[in-house]
């Protein structure tokens, strides 16, 4: 994703330092983009930069890249900001800005909904932490790069959104299957039910983008993989577990998530999700022919 986001902020003039763990990686995108060039460490990166763009897959990897020992960090210079838009646990958001923060340095976190095809077509909805002060300095960015901007909160709000926003998407994915399921072992075709659902009240996103699109056709192959997918799902029950919330339906849910995270194996689709309710139920969600 990170790639689209950033020719959209090429187009739009903003001059760019690129790195990535992969070199060829970010010469094959600095190549295709006008004033970008591609830093050799992240402290180069920090050093010829005022706001540092980071999407990574996890807060672990994030305080890593900003607070190891040849982190971000060691360039980054006060009045300098970090705009993280990684899907993150909010407590290591928190803990990576007060770190930030004894240097002089700002951070908001904007993690984003609309996977790769939103990042492409700067479609982005970011869900935003941070001052009001530091979020208005990067909303010129989020704009160029997205079409909707949300402040949630303080620093860690936009994180603890988007893990709620997954986990509200995982159960309805999953509960969205075992009904096609139920359906199609009756004798009702998928592909109708899918219709009738996209205009009535047990419609969603899920249902307008992903069972036509990646189920009934067999393709299987959303992007977006199902660890992560499970990633985000676990940081919500993380929250909910601290602020004492019991969250029984989305705690059995996150169990079955796991389940079929070990099934389908890693790196897979999370569409796997639901062939693997289909191997469970014996039924495949399938139009007849």
């Amino acid at each position: 994703m990170g790639a689209p986001m950033t020719g959209h902020l090429a187009r739009a003039g903003h001059a760019l330092a690129l790195f990535d763990i992969d070199v060829a990686a970010a010469r094959r995108v600095a190549d295709g983009l006008p004033g970008a060039s591609v830093c050799k460490t992240l402290a180069d990166v920090a050093t010829c930069s005022d706001i540092v763009i980071t999407m990574l897959p996890n807060g672990e990897v994030v305080r890593n890249v900003t607070l190891g020992a040849d982190g971000l960090c060691q360039g980054l210079k006060p009045g300098a900001l970090l705009l993280d838009t990684s899907s993150s646990e909010p407590w290591i958001t928190r803990e990576i800005g007060a770190a930030l923060a004894a240097q002089g340095v700002a951070m908001v976190d904007a993690p984003v909904s609309g996977a790769k095809w939103g990042a492409e077509g700067a479609e982005l909805v970011f869900m935003v932490g941070g001052t009001a002060d530091d979020v208005a300095r990067v909303r010129p960015l989020l704009d160029v790069m997205g079409r909707a901007v949300h402040h949630l909160g303080a620093l860690g709000a936009g994180h603890a959104m988007k893990c709620l926003n997954n986990m509200i998407t995982a159960m309805n994915l999953m509960v969205l299957a075992e009904g096609l399921v139920i359906g199609t072992r009756y004798g009702l075709d998928p592909a109708a039910m899918t219709e009738v659902l996209k205009q009535s009240t047990g419609g969603s996103w899920v249902a307008q983008t992903h069972i036509n699109q990646r189920v009934i056709n067999r393709a299987f192959d959303d992007p977006f993989k199902l660890d992560l997918m499970l990633k985000d799902v676990g940081i919500a029950m993380e929250l909910a577990r601290r602020g004492q919330i019991p969250a029984p339906m989305s705690g059995l849910g996150h169990h079955l998530w796991q389940a079929a995270s070990l099934s389908a194996g890693p790196g897979k689709s999370v569409s796997e999700l639901v062939r693997w309710i289909e191997q469970s139920a014996q039924v495949e969600i399938r139009s007849p022919t």
